[in-house]
C-alpha cells in the first residue's frame, strides 16, 4: 500500500463514520416529521431528542476531517468536487446550519407555533442533507467530475445515480435512526416506543433493501465502471451488507434490537467500503487515480504523522462520550 493509498483509507474511515453517526442523526430527523401531531407525537420526539442531543454536534468533526484531508492530501481532486459540486455541497453546508439552528431555537420556545415551525425546519433539513450528500457521492460514482474538463455544475449531480445516491442515502438514514432509536428504546424500557420505532425500523430496512437491488439496474446503465467494480472487487462486501441487512430485520422481528443495532451498522459500512473497493484505483471514477491526485510525499506523510497524534489524543475522549451516550449515562 502505498502513503497515498494509506491516506485515503484513513479519509475514508471518517466516510464510514460519518455515514454511520451522521447518518443516525439525520435519520432521527426524518422520523421526527413523522412522529405525529403535537401530543401524539411529543413522547416519539422527546425520545429522538434524547438519543441525538449528546452527539449531534460531535458527527460532523468526521466531514470536516474528510474534507481537510481531501483538500491537503488530494488537491487536484478537492478542486474539482467544489469546483463541480459547489450547488449541492452549499446546499450541504445550509441544511447543517439549518437543522443544527432548529433543533437548538426549538427547546427554546414554549408557544406551539414556534416549535412546529422550528420542527418543521429540523426534520425537513434531515432530509434534505443527506439527499445532496448521496447525489454528491452519485457525481463521484458515475464518472461526471472531470478535473481537465468542462464543468457541468447540474447535470454533474443530477443524474440517475446521483438521483438514485440521493434517495438511497435518505431511506439508509431512516433505517439506522430507527433501528438506533429502538435500541435505545428498549434499554430505557420504553415498550410503546420500542414497537413503534421497531416497526418503521423492519419497514424502512425493506424499502432499503428493496430500492438499492433496483438500484443495480441504474448503475449498469449510468455508471458502468463502479457496477463492474462492484461485481468483481467489491462482491465480497456487497454480499455481506445484503447478508447483515437481512439478519437487520430478522434480528428485530424476534425483537433482539441491541444485535440489531451491529447488523446494521455492519451492513451500512460493507456498502461504504464496498464502493471504495469498486472504484479502486481511481479517487474521481475514468479521470483520476489516487497516485495522481496526491500531494507532495512531504505533505502526505506530514498529514499521517498528524493524524496519528490527533487520534492519540482525540479517540479515548470520543470513544467515551459515544459509550456513555449508547449506554443512556447523558439522557
Amino acid at each position: 500500500m502505498s502513503l497515498a493509498e494509506a491516506l485515503l483509507a484513513l479519509m475514508w474511515v471518517g466516510v464510514t463514520l460519518y455515514a454511520v453517526f451522521a447518518g443516525a442523526d439525520f435519520g432521527a430527523g426524518a422520523w421526527d416529521l413523522l412522529a405525529g401531531g403535537p401530543e401524539e407525537g411529543a413522547e416519539r420526539r422527546a425520545r429522538i431528542e434524547r438519543s441525538i442531543a449528546p452527539v449531534w454536534e460531535a458527527n460532523h468533526v468526521w466531514l470536516i476531517f474528510v474534507l481537510v484531508v481531501l483538500w491537503t492530501g488530494f488537491p487536484r481532486a478537492f478542486a474539482a468536487v467544489a469546483s463541480t459540486l459547489y450547488l449541492p455541497l452549499t446546499a450541504v453546508a445550509i441544511g447543517i446550519i439549518l437543522r443544527g439552528s432548529a433543533f437548538v431555537f426549538r427547546k427554546q420556545f414554549h408557544s406551539v407555533r414556534a416549535r412546529r415551525a422550528f420542527g418543521a425546519a429540523f426534520a425537513a433539513s434531515s432530509v434534505i442533507t443527506p439527499f445532496f450528500l448521496g447525489a454528491i457521492a452519485g457525481a463521484v460514482a458515475s464518472g461526471r467530475i472531470d478535473p481537465a474538463g468542462d464543468i457541468d455544475v447540474v447535470g454533474s449531480w443530477t443524474s440517475p445515480t446521483s438521483l438514485f445516491g440521493g434517495v438511497l442515502a435518505v431511506l439508509v438514514c431512516a433505517h439506522l435512526a430507527a433501528v438506533f432509536l429502538t435500541a435505545d428504546a428498549d434499554r430505557a424500557g420504553e415498550t410503546d416506543l420500542v414497537e413503534w420505532f421497531r416497526t418503521r425500523a423492519i419497514l424502512s430496512g425493506a424499502v432499503t433493501g428493496l430500492t438499492t437491488f433496483a438500484g443495480v439496474a441504474v448503475l449498469h446503465a449510468d455508471a458502468r465502471h463502479l457496477f463492474d467494480g462492484l461485481t468483481d472487487r467489491g462482491l465480497a462486501l456487497m454480499a455481506l451488507s445484503a447478508v447483515a441487512g437481512i439478519a437487520t430485520l430478522v434480528l428485530l422481528a424476534r425483537r433482539r434490537c441491541r444485535l440489531a443495532r451491529v447488523a446494521a451498522v455492519t451492513a451500512v459500512v460493507a456498502v461504504i467500503w464496498g464502493w471504495a473497493a469498486g472504484q479502486y484505483p481511481e479517487i474521481l471514477v475514468d479521470h483520476l487515480t489516487i497516485e495522481e491526485a496526491a500531494g507532495a510525499r512531504a505533505t502526505l506523510q506530514a498529514m499521517v504523522w498528524s493524524l496519528a497524534v490527533g487520534a492519540a489524543i482525540f479517540a479515548p475522549p470520543l470513544v467515551y462520550l459515544l459509550r456513555s451516550a449508547a449506554k443512556g449515562d447523558l439522557e
